[in-house]
């Protein structure tokens, strides 16, 4: 193994070759494929855990708990690709590398032995970073140690080596009035559009709930939240995972005093190519080996509380599953303008307390509706997004296909 210092190489051993970096917090790590000119041929060369493969080279994301990384097979990589380059940013927006102590370590890939490491010094005020490089040389690769900081971010990296970036107008000085000034969205790249660097890194200011900050996610820090339609929060409090076990309720009265309605609350789980692996149901309460479990059916839907309740062990979900819908049916065919008070909330497991809630407004005469989806991140990490969507199915088994075209 070599410990690599900045601007020394190495000669790769091996044709296939992981380049991770690891740090303190958590990084974002991406790989740029570049011509002998240092530029992308175009945005399908920017490979990042929204764009995971491209010729020859992968992302690899570590679960949240190991480094993410870079794969690349040498013998794969398309004539005129000369380099790819690994950058890592850190993932809270803004943060710097000043403290962070980032280490690159290169293996092969194919028996995880470690060929060199690498880490950066004297870091301080960048967001964003060059760290290895992996290039052909004379008709061989080698991987050289980089270390090159940007203090623009993501954004300044992928202007560099020839990635569309968004424009984004500059911010304006802070003003007394926290209302957000509303204006035309800009016209979107071609390619796919990574959001660490579709909007560079801005100080910290409240996030207006009307407008998806550059993160397009909302805090749990503050407490509760109330979701809108088509709202994101990430289930992450003070930077860390909340606790795994958690449950969501559904709960609605029939909008006409009298008449009894039966809606069914169900889950429906997906794998990361929207494949259908299994549904949870009032025939069918428990799934993933225990992982997902259904307290019963509610013929009535009277009473208060939740009518339904899914305990959802986010920590024993096996990895092929990957996205969760949360849906509700009227078994016995009443549309959903005679529900009144539909609505979904996300209860912690361990304390019962409520951290999401999402109320259902504006009914469509339909028999289905589709109430929330829960995505897991690469990192690990689960997003909750409100969703308030109508489809005309009695049963769950009717809602499968809608869901999955809805992830």
């Amino acid at each position: 193994m070599t410990a690599m210092t900045p601007g020394s190489n190495i000669p790769l051993s091996a044709a296939r070759v992981a380049v991770e970096v690891a740090a303190p917090v958590r990084l974002d790590v991406s790989g740029l494929l570049l011509t002998s000119a240092g530029k992308v041929r175009s945005d399908d060369d920017f490979i990042f855990y929204n764009q995971p493969a491209g010729p020859g080279v992968t992302y690899r994301s570590g679960g949240g708990t190991a480094p993410d990384s870079i794969l690349v097979d040498t013998a794969a990589v398309p004539p005129g690709i000369e380099k790819i380059v690994v950058t890592a940013s850190p993932d809270a927006a803004g943060q710097t590398f000043q403290g962070i102590e980032p280490t690159a370590t290169v293996r092969n890939a194919d028996d995880n032995s470690v060929l060199a490491t690498f880490t950066p010094p004297r870091l301080g005020t960048e967001t964003a970073l060059v760290v290895i490089e992996v290039y052909l040389r004379n008709g061989a690769w080698k991987a050289r140690a980089v270390g090159q900081g940007y203090a623009n971010g993501l954004a300044g990296i992928a202007t560099d080596f020839g990635v569309s970036v968004e424009d984004e107008p500059a911010a304006p000085a802070p003003v007394p009035t926290p209302a957000p000034v509303t204006a035309a969205p800009p016209v979107p790249p071609t390619g796919p559009v990574d959001p660490r660097i579709a909007a560079p890194p801005m100080p910290p200011a409240p996030p207006a709930p009307a407008a998806p900050a550059a993160t397009g996610k909302i805090s749990l820090d503050k407490g509760r939240v109330n979701l809108q339609k088509n709202q994101t929060v990430s289930l992450v409090k003070g930077g860390r995972p909340l606790l795994s076990q958690v449950k969501m309720g559904l709960g609605w009265e029939p909008a006409f005093r009298g008449k009894d309605i039966d809606l069914d609350a169900s889950v429906i789980a997906y794998g990361p190519q929207r494949n259908h692996i299994d549904s949870c149901y009032f025939g069918k309460l428990s799934i993933l080996n225990g992982a997902i479990k259904h307290s019963g059916d509610n013929l009535t839907g009277e009473g208060a509380g939740d009518d339904e309740v899914i305990i959802v062990d986010l920590g024993r979900i096996p990895p092929e599953a990957t996205g969760l819908v949360f849906t509700v049916n009227s078994f016995t065919g009443q549309k959903f303008t005679q529900v009144a008070k539909a609505y979904c909330r996300l209860i912690d497991g361990a304390t019962g307390e409520e951290l999401v809630r999402f109320d259902l407004t504006g009914a469509e005469p339909q028999t289905g509706v589709m109430m929330a989806k829960l995505i897991k991140q690469f990192s690990g990490e689960w997003e909750m997004t409100a969703m308030g969507d109508f489809v005309k199915s009695r049963t769950v088994r009717g809602m499968v296909k809608p869901a999955a075209q809805a992830l």
